[in-house]
């Protein structure tokens, strides 16, 4: 372990001084080296092959010029930390503390940069093969190969769009600096069709605009992904297509066919022989969130990966508290909210996930793999993320895990959240069913208005969810306060302490000064900058 923190020290020591604005061409040099032009392939299924492993393999591209440039992995953490329920012990190692304090998230900042540039790449990975099939003349496969490739680009839009339109907050109104109205506002769309001077003048569209493109993407998807003949959960199949359209009829309040979507994925994932995880498969001390079979749909990093081969800069070292080679167990240990922790029953398994605080009923009954090494992690750490096969020790092994991308259990809570929304009681009875027969059957949502059904669903979408990035996209769209200052709050960092009476206005990115430089459709049409934004709140 002191060897490994010395490790960490001497690679901070490099990187940590200059987080201002990098050379954009430095960050645009970041690209799947599998990625082929089209020029070098035709449209059949055989030929399309490493333009299709190349989507997966982009999730977990990343380099060392920042620790926290590890793919699609960073931008599920950085959308937890902005969050009221994920802490981060407060440490000189954390590279996601911006995030968490709401401090230098500037447009020419390479934080902001590479949130967006990353997204853009995982677009372009979409689009190089979308660009070579032509769904007239290609064969079963070759569609099927199609159908993934929308898939996956139906994702990343639908990230980006979450999380850059700008939505009303408690702070910062939607007129930007330049007197712009940006309200409602999304990304530019960048199709397989889009030409370079396109792209010079490609503005930013509506959240209607961007809704009938991913839908469009997703019908299609729907349409074309019957004949993918590639197995892996790395991979989108039909129920991950069907579980995409949960969450964007979600996003636009559209709850009838978001209920109806769940419910198809859920039936789709169970032909799939993919159902809910049992407590013994949660609480696994080797194969804990870490084994891609149990999910819809998740990232696999290898021992191959240059992440991985870092020891530090990929999921694992972040995100498991219990390795001996990562971030996480050198100092920016990853926790529960103490406040959403209280609010899990002691009958429900899901809070042996965590580190009971000691004096409590379930203190000492948490699986760990090495219990003596436990008793250093603060009360609240996770244990959800377990590192590969349990080994703490060798990188190669205990890094090259999974982590879920989709899982069937969030389409169990859009559903429930969805009926409710319509029929409260509908909503009642379904969570009721989730949580009594996978989770803890002394359960009983006793919730009736509602709104207060809403809120008691999301609350164990919260916790079921966590550390999986979804939760910032239901703070974000049902208009949620962030708590983080109150009597006995584990946010240990002070620089932190924001309590918010509406969603928080930092959770509207903003978009990179790169993007500026080269699309003067975007120039005068970005989201303020929310740096700073609020006060502290001292605990009473």
């Amino acid at each position: 372990m002191k060897t490994m923190k010395k490790y960490i020290y001497s690679l901070l020591t490099v990187g940590v001084a200059s987080m201002a604005l990098v050379n954009t061409s430095c960050i645009e040099e970041v690209v799947p080296t599998t990625v082929a032009t089209t020029e070098q392939v035709g449209a059949s299924a055989k030929s399309t092959e490493g333009l299709l492993f190349a989507m997966p393999q982009y999730l977990n591209a990343g380099n060392d010029d920042y620790h926290f440039q590890f793919g699609y992995g960073c931008m599920i953490h950085v959308r937890d930390v902005m969050t009221g329920d994920m802490p981060i012990t407060f440490h000189d190692y954390d590279w996601f503390s911006p995030w968490t304090e709401n401090d230098g998230l500037s447009k020419n900042l390479a934080r902001s940069s590479y949130i967006y540039n990353y997204y853009y790449k995982l677009v372009q990975t979409a689009n190089n093969l979308i660009s070579v099939v032509n769904p007239e003349s290609a064969s079963e496969e070759t569609l099927g190969n199609l159908g993934a490739a929308l898939a996956y680009r139906a994702m990343t839009y639908l990230d980006l769009a979450r999380m850059y339109e700008f939505l009303p907050n408690d702070k910062i109104n939607g007129v930007n600096a330049d007197g712009n109205n940006v309200t409602g506002l999304t990304v530019p769309i960048v199709r397989e069709t889009t030409t370079e001077e396109q792209s010079r003048n490609n503005p930013r569209v509506t959240h209607q605009a961007m809704y009938d493109f991913i839908l469009a993407d997703l019908e299609n998807a729907e349409k074309y992904i019957v004949g993918f003949k590639q197995t892996s959960k790395t991979f989108p199949h039909l129920d991950a297509v069907y579980g995409l359209k949960a969450r964007l009829y979600m996003w636009n309040e559209d709850y009838a066919n978001a209920e109806k979507y769940a419910r198809l994925a859920i039936n789709e994932a169970k032909n799939l022989k993919t159902v809910p995880m049992t407590e013994k498969e949660c609480l696994d001390t080797k194969t804990g969130f870490n084994d891609i079979t149990k999910w819809m749909w998740g990232a696999q990093q290898t021992s191959e990966d240059y992440t991985v081969q870092t020891g530090i800069i990929n999921w694992t070292s972040w995100m498991s508290n219990e390795t001996s080679f990562g971030y996480a167990s050198a100092g920016p240990y990853v926790m529960i909210d103490k406040s959403l922790y209280d609010k899990i029953a002691g009958s429900d398994f899901r809070k042996r996930m965590f580190k009971a605080p000691k004096g409590s009923p379930l203190y000492g009954k948490s699986e760990y793999l090495d219990a003596e090494a436990a008793e250093s992690y603060p009360d609240y750490a996770s244990l959800k993320f377990r590192p590969n096969a349990g080994e703490m020790e060798d990188y190669k092994t205990g890094a090259a895990s999974a982590f879920p991308l989709m899982r069937v259990e969030e389409m169990y809570l859009i559903e429930a959240e969805a009926a409710a929304q319509q029929d409260p009681g509908r909503g009642v009875s379904l969570i009721n069913s989730f949580m009594k027969n996978f989770r803890d059957p002394s359960y009983n949502c006793k919730a009736a208005t509602k709104d207060d059904v809403v809120q008691e669903i999301v609350l164990q979408k919260r916790i079921e969810l966590w550390g999986e990035g979804h939760t910032f996209f239901d703070i974000k769209r049902l208009n949620m306060p962030v708590t983080r200052s109150y009597p006995g709050t584990n946010y240990d960092d002070s620089k932190a302490w924001f309590n918010t009476t509406t969603r928080p206005a930092w959770m509207n990115f903003v978009i990179s000064q790169s993007e500026e430089d080269n699309n003067n459709g975007v120039v005068g049409w970005n989201n303020p900058d929310t740096s700073g934004c609020y006060d502290v709140v001292a605990q009473e």
